[in-house]
């Protein structure tokens, strides 16, 4: 007899391969387990009584399936997340991306793009923001639309200011925002090196090469058959002795692509490709 669990991944099943044929969004390899909390969460939100019921939805009305993206996308994050990652990228890493004559710099998953502010603030602070290409790429339109505006909440602020200062920050976060209407705005100019684009690392591939990837906190959400294939990814676009950061969670440990990187900093969760 078919427990509810297991009708329950069924309908799990047949609803990712449903927006995967008519969508092409693929979110089949994503952890089982984190899928079955978001979807049972959209699944009430969205006043149905099961995922088939959710499935016939979000398969009739495109704006439904926007609005369930929301669910099925990571967008928790905050800037200078893991203050001692971006102490390590300005003490060790950004001495030896100094050395070389334009860099190049890939955020996955940007989510809202809190990374992406973050790493464009420390880049200025040392002296590589006019010469870098930073690519923040991630599978919700909504989202890149979210980060490219970098407008949040002030009431964030204090932690954002925080982690920057943890993170060595060389002035005050204050100077690279304007405060308007309960909201900070960062500022125009950081972001003129920034290109803001879709891409899956599920389904797209190597788009550039590039000296540094940072891909925090996205891993954990994929099984390991995707992991495996976003780290492949991450391999085949960094050049020589490029470096990989990961979340505080993540690792490379059990991934077949291991052998292609060393640890360059085992507690900041920075590797270098060999």
């Amino acid at each position: 007899m078919v427990s509810s669990l297991q009708s329950f991944d069924i309908e799990l099943k047949l609803l990712l391969e449903g927006i995967y044929l008519k969508y092409q969004y693929d979110f089949r390899d994503y952890s089982l387990a984190s899928l079955r909390r978001r979807l049972t969460q959209a699944t009430a939100d969205f006043g149905c009584e099961t995922l088939s019921e959710l499935q016939g939805r979000i398969l009739r009305r495109q704006e439904d399936f926007a609005r369930l993206l929301q669910y099925l996308t990571v967008q928790v994050s905050e800037m200078f997340r893991d203050p001692s990652y971006f102490r390590m990228l300005r003490e060790k890493v950004m001495p030896m991306l100094q050395t070389y004559p334009s860099v190049k710099v890939w955020v996955a998953g940007c989510s809202s793009g809190e990374e992406v502010w973050s790493l464009a603030i420390l880049l200025h602070e040392e002296g590589l923001l006019d010469r870098t290409i930073l690519y923040a790429t991630d599978v919700n339109p909504q989202a890149l639309r979210a980060a490219a505006e970098g407008v949040y909440p002030l009431d964030r602020i204090a932690s954002f200011s925080r982690n920057y200062l943890a993170s060595g920050g060389r002035a005050s976060l204050s100077d690279y925002y304007h405060a308007n209407y309960g909201a900070a705005s960062f500022s125009r100019w950081l972001k003129r090196q920034v290109v803001f684009a879709d891409h899956s690392l599920a389904t797209d591939s190597v788009f550039s090469e590039v000296h540094l990837v940072s891909c925090r906190n996205v891993l954990i959400y994929f099984n390991q058959p995707l992991q495996d294939r976003a780290v492949g990814l991450f391999a085949d676009s960094l050049v020589r002795r490029g470096f990989l950061g990961l979340g505080s969670k993540e690792s490379l440990r059990f991934s077949k692509h291991n052998d292609a990187f060393s640890e360059f900093d085992a507690p900041a969760r920075i590797y270098q490709k060999r």
